[in-house]
């Protein structure tokens, strides 16, 4: 080919490029829930370039109704292989995530990185691989979305499971001012080389990620009490990175499940409570201030594999090898978790809203409830129970849910809606209905207002 005639050529390979730049996702991450508000969504193709990411990215964003200005974002961040990222699709989607982040006036944002199958996770769980500068791009991208430019640089609250509990401990690590606190699942990144972990590069532990609560939480078939399964190896690496954040100061605590392995298990009823109450500490007054520091005298330490917890000021042995918690009532929660996952509950969901009727179809409006979110409904008919809805909730992993729970802790699709079809309706009566919604701890609410 003539140089001409190279040149002539140009465009049309600049417009194959684009063109191939941003060709939709291909399966198992080409089906999603629809995006309309409150819910936003981006998608960043994949990178050939070296230092950006390599797999396409879907980001997919939530913004409580009617909040004025953002406080922060919480992150449900999935794990590792082709089903966990797929997972990630409909994170922003749970209703009991939600209303953590609306308690706080924060987003709740989910990405799912379209790692193909058995391709390395590392190449988006490390976030210097491209992740870090893809999820500030998704932010500031989305804030122009949904009317919230301040979304850019509010404070994070990291949820990760697996890689992606590797991937938001090195945010952490990476963004120590701008993290309010980080519940890491089943995995840690890596402080010092480690031959047990191949290909793993170490990230350095600045003395301000000291400051940021930390929870390393896993299950005890992960190497504590089964060490010689596929999932062996996570105890010791969380052992490992526990001691060296631990032993200089940091503000990390350890939360076994005694129940699970790799799975999540019951984790969310500890790990929604400690978010919670770390952003109340944490969240400044003023939007753009810094991140507030955990007060100190009301923290509690427990042993990383003990059953009971004590106030720091009375707590007997080395303080640095004991893990921290932030108050009394998580340390009881803590308590409850690590004995049978069990964590208390005495506070009754919200009453369920808006209840409408078409023909034999109702449907309402809901939030979960923030201790232990939504198990189910209870649709009254002239003030008789039918059916709880859905019958029953299902769950795998842990206590039933009514969205049901995938492995890495997200909603399955299609999603679940308000709605119930009344077949044993008298069509020559009128009927009053109403609904209550019930938590996973069995409490009821109220009822709703009738519908006739």
């Amino acid at each position: 080919m003539t140089l001409s005639r190279l040149f002539a050529a140009l465009p049309l390979l600049a417009l194959a490029v684009a063109r191939a730049d941003d060709a939709p996702p291909k399966p198992p991450y080409d089906k999603f829930p629809a995006a309309d508000a409150p819910y936003y969504r981006v998608r960043y193709a994949p990178s050939a370039k070296a230092d950006e990411l390599a797999y396409g990215a879907n980001f997919t964003l939530w913004v409580p109704p009617g909040v004025k200005r953002l406080r922060g974002v919480v992150v449900h961040q999935h794990g590792c292989g082709e089903g966990s990222c797929r997972s990630g699709l409909t994170g922003a989607y749970d209703l009991h995530w939600q209303a953590l982040a609306s308690k706080h006036d924060c987003a709740l944002l989910s990405p799912a990185y379209e790692q193909p199958d058995k391709a390395d996770c590392q190449k988006w769980c490390d976030p210097r691989n491209g992740s870090d500068a893809a999820f500030r791009k998704a932010l500031a991208d989305l804030g122009a979305k949904c009317g919230h430019p301040e979304l850019a640089t509010v404070p994070w609250a990291l949820w990760g499971h697996s890689g992606g509990g590797h991937w938001a401990g090195g945010m952490v690590l990476l963004h120590p001012e701008r993290v309010a606190a980080a519940w890491l699942r089943s995995g840690v990144p890596l402080l010092k080389d480690d031959p047990a972990r191949k290909g793993i590069k170490a990230h350095a532990l600045p003395a301000a990620a000291l400051k940021v609560p930390l929870m390393c939480n896993l299950g005890t078939k992960e190497g504590v009490t089964v060490k010689d399964k596929q999932f062996g190896g996570v105890w010791p690496a969380n052992e490992l990175f526990f001691g060296e954040v631990r032993g200089k100061g940091g503000l990390v605590g350890v939360a076994v499940d005694p129940l699970s392995s790799h799975d999540c298990g019951n984790q969310r009823y500890l790990a929604i409570p400690w978010l919670d109450a770390c952003l109340t500490a944490r969240l400044p007054a003023k939007p753009g201030d810094p991140l507030r520091a955990m007060p100190a005298e009301s923290a509690w330490l427990a042993p990383p594999l003990g059953t009971a917890a004590s106030p720091a000021a009375k707590f007997e042995g080395d303080p640095l090898k004991a893990g921290w918690l932030p108050n009394e009532t998580v340390a009881k929660k803590w308590a409850e978790y690590v004995k049978d996952t069990k964590v208390s509950d005495t506070s009754p969901p919200p009453a369920p809203t808006n209840l409408r009727r078409d023909g034999n179809v109702l449907t309402w409006d809901a939030v979960a409830d923030v201790e232990s979110g939504l198990a189910g409904f209870v649709i009254e008919r002239d003030g008789v129970a039918l059916p709880a809805v859905p019958e029953p909730a299902k769950n795998p992993f842990g206590r039933a849910v009514y969205q049901g729970l995938q492995y890495s802790d997200t909603p399955p699709q299609p999603l679940v809606p308000f709605k119930f079809t009344d077949t044993t309706a008298d069509p020559a009566k009128k009927h009053e209905y109403r609904v209550r919604a019930i938590n996973t701890a069995g409490l009821k609410s109220e009822l709703s207002a009738p519908a006739k």
